[in-house]
């Protein structure tokens, strides 16, 4: 198969189950809702190295307090997982920012699916910090926790909604060249960017060091994907790197939905395949062993 001249190959994306949810940070201005949101999506590439995995989402549409707001998305192993590092991450990174305040983003997405849905105690837990001079509303069947801070109070909501989502998307650019393969990630990330539901977790949106399960230091789990790395290719017996290609750039995708990460991928390959010097298209599985969703690159992209 091929897209905009380029070779599709005809495989899969393998990724697995995560639990996800959405943190709506506000603040008296963008400047410094993002400067929150930043610092708390901050070292969130890798569930394996950084416990979580999390990025700006966007602009809310509206907020809670009617001031402007940036939605962030996490990804843990676990429910218990992502309530110990929203805890740290909130209360490190967004209660410490100016004007900021907290809430739940509550996932739509999942509504009329209830079974799927859990909370998790965040504000309960942080309003500690108020050193018994915390106080708390309830509005709706929301709680929120009113705690004293230097420029006046931190507003956060008590319990945060945490569903089943998806981590591990991904796809593989082959180029040319370092710079075709950039300015091809550059393309597929500012399309991926508006599709709602999902995060590009790694710097930029991209990744260089794609990783093999496995390696031969028994102390490491993984290791680098020699088998796309050219600077080895002439050492290797299993080389995937097609004559003509020098680079290749990964692209990482969680979501909330499997709608989500594929309509990301359909429109971030397209981006991708009208770059020059792009010369396939690939995706990473481990054969089916990795996890149950299976994004097959022909079916998203037909």
């Amino acid at each position: 198969m091929y897209l905009n001249g380029v070779e599709i190959e005809e495989t899969f994306a393998e990724a697995f189950t995560m639990r996800g949810t959405r943190v709506t940070i506000t603040a008296v201005n963008e400047t410094w809702a993002r400067h929150a949101a930043l610092a708390a999506t901050g070292f969130a590439t890798s569930v394996i190295g950084c416990g979580v995995e999390a990025g700006i989402e966007g602009p809310t549409a509206s907020t809670p307090d009617g001031r402007f707001g940036l939605d962030c998305l996490f990804f843990a192993f676990s429910k218990e997982d992502m309530e110990k590092y929203l805890i740290k991450r909130i209360g490190q990174a967004i209660m410490t920012a100016p004007t900021s305040a907290c809430f739940d983003g509550e996932l739509p997405e999942f509504q009329g699916q209830g079974d799927t849905l859990n909370k998790v105690n965040i504000g309960g837990k942080l309003r500690f910090f108020g050193d018994s001079y915390q106080a708390s509303k309830v509005i709706g069947n929301q709680r929120y926790w009113r705690i004293p801070v230097m420029d006046g109070e931190f507003l956060v909501q008590e319990e945060f909604t945490v569903a089943k989502a998806i981590g591990g998307g991904n796809f593989l650019i082959l180029a040319k060249s370092a710079e075709a393969a950039l300015l091809a990630s550059e393309a597929a990330v500012e399309a991926m960017r508006t599709i709602r539901g999902v995060i590009l977790p790694f710097p930029g949106g991209v990744v260089r060091s794609g990783s093999q399960v496995g390696s031969n230091y028994k102390f490491l789990s993984a290791s680098t994907n020699t088998a796309y790395c050219p600077t080895i290719r002439g050492r290797l017996g299993n080389s995937l790197l097609p004559d003509g290609v020098n680079a290749v750039l990964e692209i990482v995708i969680d979501g909330l939905t499997f709608e989500a990460v594929s309509r990301a991928m359909q429109v971030g390959i397209n981006a991708a395949t009208q770059v020059q010097g792009v010369q396939r298209i690939t995706a990473g599985n481990y054969g089916g062993r990795l996890g149950k969703h299976h994004f097959h690159l022909k079916e998203i992209l037909i």
